[in-house]
C-alpha cells in the first residue's frame, strides 16, 4: 500500500498541485482472481435509475432469434453493447467528489480494492415496442362465437395466451402490451386473450345497429341494459358489451344508467374493410356508393375514415381503391419504406403518412421521417416522395 509521502511524490512528478485536489486519495489495488467477465455494466438515464432505486425491475425480452430488448413497466429500450477506450473499474465503497465535500481538509489516504473491470457496457435507447407478432399469435385461434355443446365441443388448441404468456413472447412493456391489446380489440375470455374473428365481430355490430334502428334510438344514446336484454338470447352478453366498448364510448346518463355513444368513423371503417377484403381492387365511385348503402342509416362515409386501411389510386382511369392495412406492413423502418416504394414509386405525404405514422418516435413527425428515408421532388406542382435507393426487381 502506498503512503502519503509516495502519493505526494507522484503528484510532484505529474506537476500537479496538492491544493488543487481533494484531500482524499484513493489507492487502488486488484483483488485475487479479478477478471473482466465477472460483472456487466449498464448505462441508465435518470428515469431508469430512479426506477431501479425504487425497487422496481427491468426485464430482458426476446426469443432466441430476436435482438434483445429491455423493458420497464411502461417503456421499451433497445439493448446494445458499446465499447469504450477507457478501462472501467468496479470499486465498492469508492466515494465520488460530491460525497466528499464535507471531509476535513487534512490529507487522507483510502485503500480501495478493485473487484472487476470492463472495457464495454450495455447502452439503452428508448424505442417503439415490437408488437406486430401480437396479433399474429392471437389470430392463430380467433374467437368465432360460443362453443358447441359439450358432447360436440372440439379439442381446445394450444394457441391460447394469457397476459403472462404474451409477456414471454412479445417484446414490449406490460403497459404497452395491454394498450395494444385494447387497440386491436382483443378480449380476455377465461383468462386467455382472444381476437374476435372479423366476420363474427361484424355480426355483433350488425345486431347492435339493427336494434338501434328498430328501437329508434339515437346512435349517441344506446342503453347497455336494454342491449343486453334484447340481444342476450342471440349472443353472449359479454361479447355484446365488448363490441359496444370497441365501437363506442361508454358514459353514465343523468338517471345513472350506463349507455354508449357509437363511433360513426369506426363502424364505417369496419364496414369498408368487410367490403374490400374480398376484392383486389374496386372502382372508387362504385365502392363509395356501395359503402354508403352498407352502413347504418344516418351514418355518413368519408375517405378520411380509411386512413391506414385502404389506398386510393388516382392515377388510373377510373380511379380505384384497394385494401392496404398498416398492420400488414413490415415493422422495421427500412423494410417498411422499401415495401411501400415497391408498391408505388412516388407517394404524396398525405397518402403515405398513415402508413408510417406508427414509426415516428417521440416528438417526431412523418415529415421528418420522410426527410430521412425518402427523396422529395415536385410533380405537377405537388411534392412527392420516392425511394432513396433503387428498388430491387
Amino acid at each position: 500500500m502506498r503512503t502519503l509521502e509516495e502519493v505526494n511524490a507522484t503528484l510532484e512528478i505529474a506537476k500537479l498541485k496538492e491544493q488543487d485536489l481533494l484531500p482524499v486519495t484513493h489507492c487502488l489495488s486488484f483483488g485475487e482472481n479479478v477478471s473482466s467477465g465477472d460483472y456487466c455494466l449498464m448505462e441508465l438515464d435518470e428515469t431508469l435509475c430512479k426506477h431501479i432505486e425504487a425497487g422496481k425491475s427491468l426485464v430482458i425480452r426476446g426469443d432466441k432469434d430476436e435482438h434483445a430488448i429491455i423493458c420497464s413497466e411502461d417503456k421499451t429500450y433497445d439493448l446494445k453493447m458499446a465499447d469504450t477506450s477507457n478501462l472501467l473499474l468496479f470499486v465498492p465503497g469508492c466515494k465520488t467528489p460530491d460525497q466528499m465535500k464535507e471531509v476535513s481538509a487534512d490529507a487522507q489516504l483510502v485503500n480501495a480494492e478493485v473487484w472487476g473491470f470492463s472495457n464495454c457496457y450495455w447502452e439503452l435507447k428508448q424505442q417503439r415496442p415490437r408488437l406486430k407478432k401480437l396479433k399474429k399469435l392471437l389470430m392463430e385461434y380467433p374467437y368465432e362465437g360460443p362453443s358447441l355443446p359439450a358432447e360436440e365441443e372440439p379439442e381446445v388448441p394450444e394457441q391460447m395466451y394469457s397476459t403472462a404468456d404474451l409477456l414471454e413472447r412479445i417484446q414490449a412493456s406490460k403497459e404497452e402490451l395491454l394498450a395494444q391489446l385494447k387497440n386491436i380489440n382483443a378480449c380476455e375470455i377465461d383468462g386467455f386473450w382472444r381476437i374476435l374473428d372479423f366476420d363474427y365481430e361484424m355480426k355483433l355490430v350488425g345486431h347492435i345497429t339493427q336494434l338501434v334502428d328498430s328501437e329508434s334510438w339515437s346512435f349517441t344514446e344506446v342503453p347497455l341494459s336494454d342491449c343486453l336484454q334484447e340481444l342476450g338470447g342471440l349472443e353472449p352478453k359479454e361479447m355484446i358489451e365488448h363490441c359496444l366498448n370497441c365501437y363506442g364510448r361508454q358514459y353514465t346518463t343523468e338517471d345513472g344508467k350506463v349507455a354508449f355513444s357509437l363511433d360513426e368513423d369506426k363502424i364505417c371503417r369496419a364496414t369498408a374493410q368487410l367490403l374490400l377484403q374480398n376484392a383486389v381492387k374496386f372502382h372508387l365511385s362504385e365502392f363509395q356508393e356501395v359503402w354508403q348503402q352498407s352502413v347504418p342509416e344516418g351514418m355518413s362515409t368519408k375517405l378520411d375514415q380509411l386512413r391506414g386501411l385502404a389506398l386510393v389510386d388516382r392515377s388510373t382511369r377510373p380511379e380505384t381503391i384497394s385494401l392496404l392495412r398498416v398492420e400488414d406492413l413490415p415493422e422495421e423502418t427500412l423494410e417498411r419504406f422499401s415495401c411501400l416504394f415497391s408498391m408505388r414509386e412516388k407517394w404524396t405525404e398525405n397518402d403515405i403518412a398513415p402508413y408510417i405514422q406508427d414509426l415516428c418516435g417521440e416528438k417526431q413527425t412523418t415529415g421528418a421521417l420522410l426527410t430521412k428515408f425518402a427523396r422529395s421532388s415536385m410533380q405537377n406542382g405537388i411534392k412527392v416522395y420516392n425511394s432513396r435507393r433503387p428498388i430491387a426487381t
